[in-house]
Parts: C-alpha cells; sequence; structure tokens
C-alpha cells in the first residue's frame, strides 16, 4: 500500500480508508471523508494561528 498507517485489524488512518474507498468504487463516501479531512486540517491550524497570535502579543 502506499498510504500507510494500519495496524491489521485493529486501526486504520483516514488517509488509508479515503484511499480504499474510492478502489473499492464507494466515491461518495471518499469524498466526504476527504472533506472531513480538510475540514479538520483548516480547524487545526486556525486553533494554531491563533495560539501562536496569542502568544505572540503576550510575550512579544
Amino acid at each position: 500500500m502506499i498510504v500507510g498507517g494500519n495496524i491489521d485489524g485493529v486501526t486504520r488512518v483516514m488517509t488509508t480508508t479515503i484511499a480504499l474507498e474510492t478502489s473499492k468504487g464507494d466515491l461518495p463516501l471518499a469524498l466526504g471523508l476527504g472533506v472531513v479531512l480538510i475540514a479538520m486540517v483548516l480547524v487545526i491550524n486556525a486553533a494554531a494561528m491563533v495560539i501562536k497570535e496569542a502568544a505572540q502579543r503576550r510575550y512579544g
């Protein structure tokens, strides 16, 4: 597999799930998971930016 991160039968990361669902032909599920993944990245980046700005204001 090109996309790693699985422990067989125990875990599955979101990127691997997207790749597997695409290869199985379940494109709507894969696209939905992709949208969720992008939304998570945007939220995490926004939170990091807010924390950075607050730290810069407080500590210079």
